[in-house]
């Protein structure tokens, strides 16, 4: 019931994406899904470090939610929406002044560096609106509320698709009227979560006039959120690596990959809401002291990402060429496409296992040890291949760069069951 509406909050939100990917794939050509898609690691890269700050959030609220500390926390919601806002504005800032620098460090191919760095500017501009949506929808997760972020995304995804369409067919916009439609349905999503939170009652009223850091709260929701901000900024870091491998292929293989991976996406999110939903329910029975529930809640978190995994993951590998196609009209795009679907999307589940257990081990307040693990086991390992073996001519191939990725996942799952039955015994003695 808590991860039904966030599985469909998380799909409506990869549309907004996605939708920009279709509508200039079919109607604005290649060069423009090439841009747009290889923008999409980078947006990632940039974000990350302030959606690490929004879990600190959610484990802070989770935590006190679960222990009736009604005064922590509205300290948890007014601190977070206000370092949300701050943390917009300086990734519009950093986004607009250096996108055409940072795109061409990534060695965008040239026929698209106008295109990407066009769109990546204007798509800065909304970053503000997303961190607020972001933080006030993290704060809504951690009491249990799901549904009303669902309801705020369909609202704007609906005006998102349909602006999509109108400035690029109609007004011939291109990657600059996705773009623009994008921040539009962001500051709609932004604008219906805060209402949202200032016509509640209680510890979860917004009040603008409160709205203050306390500096307790900030130091709680950085020793949390932070090292998790930090491991998804070097995940992001090191797809931008193996991006920039890829862009050394071409703008037909950069377009192929650019589909397949929006695809995926929807996957992904389909197992991270499990994710997020065992680091909700973790972290209020550590709150709660019901830490009998833990061990219950973790396998059950991770039969799901199993089944949820393997049955999308492997329908979408099923139908890949036919999901492809609404992607673009080339056959060599779709033929590229399928190359990564077949080392990354069938396997998928095996990172929701390793997510689920990063969920556990944060809900249950460690957050370094986690961040330390994922980084050896999955950036590490990546990092290595391809700046050794990948450069050997006899593995300069597509499907050697993405084999690292289920290959890390698993050497990073392992590691993290280890972490998580020696912590947890620790729980179990001080019960």
């Amino acid at each position: 019931m808590f991860t039904g509406p966030l599985v469909v909050s998380s799909v409506l939100q990869l549309l907004f994406n996605a939708a920009d990917v279709i509508v200039v794939g079919k109607y604005a050509g290649d060069n423009s899904l090439a841009a747009v898609g290889s923008v999409v690691p980078l947006v990632n890269l940039m974000i990350n470090l302030f959606i690490g700050l929004s879990i600190g959030s959610n484990v802070l609220a989770s935590r006190y939610y679960g222990s009736k500390d009604n005064t922590q926390l509205s300290k948890t919601l007014h601190t977070s929406m206000i370092i949300s806002f701050i943390g917009g504005v300086i990734l519009a800032i950093v986004g607009f002044a250096w996108s055409n620098r940072i795109l061409t460090w990534m060695d965008s191919p040239a026929e698209t560096l106008p295109l990407a760095s066009l769109y990546f500017r204007i798509y800065a501009l909304g970053m503000p609106a997303s961190m607020v949506y972001n933080f006030g929808s993290a704060i809504l997760r951690a009491v249990g509320d799901t549904r009303r972020p669902m309801y705020y995304l369909f609202s704007a995804g609906i005006v998102n698709v349909i602006l999509n369409l109108f400035f690029v067919i109609t007004l011939s916009m291109d990657v600059a009227g996705v773009a623009l439609a994008t921040i539009i349905s962001q500051v709609i999503s932004a604008v219906l979560v805060v209402r949202c939170l200032m016509n509640e009652k209680g510890a979860l009223k917004l009040d603008l006039r409160k709205l203050s850091v306390d500096t307790h709260i900030l130091s709680w929701i950085i020793r949390i959120g932070l090292p998790a901000g930090f491991q998804g900024m070097l995940f992001s870091f090191s797809n931008v690596i193996i991006q920039t491998s890829v862009n050394g292929f071409g703008a037909t293989v950069v377009a192929g990959n650019s589909a397949a991976m929006n695809i995926e996406g929807f996957v992904y999110v389909s197992m991270n809401a499990f994710y997020q939903a065992c680091l909700s329910f973790v972290s209020a029975n550590v709150g709660a002291r019901t830490y009998d529930r833990i061990n219950r809640i973790v396998i059950r978190a991770l039969g799901c990402v199993i089944i949820t995994g393997m049955i999308l993951g492997g329908s979408a590998y099923l139908f890949g060429s036919a999901l492809l196609s609404i992607y673009t009209n080339s056959e060599a795009v779709i033929a590229a496409g399928l190359v990564r679907m077949a080392y990354i999307c069938l396997p998928y589940f095996l990172c929701g296992m390793m997510e689920i257990m990063v969920g556990a081990l944060r809900g249950l307040g460690y957050a370094i040890l986690p961040m330390i693990v994922s980084l050896i086991g999955a950036c590490g390992l990546r990092l290595v291949w391809i700046f050794t073996f990948f450069r050997l001519p006899r593995f300069h191939e597509t499907k050697y760069l993405y084999i690292t990725y289920p290959v890390s996942w698993i050497v990073t799952f392992l590691a993290h069951v280890i972490c998580y039955i020696t912590v947890k015994k620790k729980f179990d003695l001080n019960r």
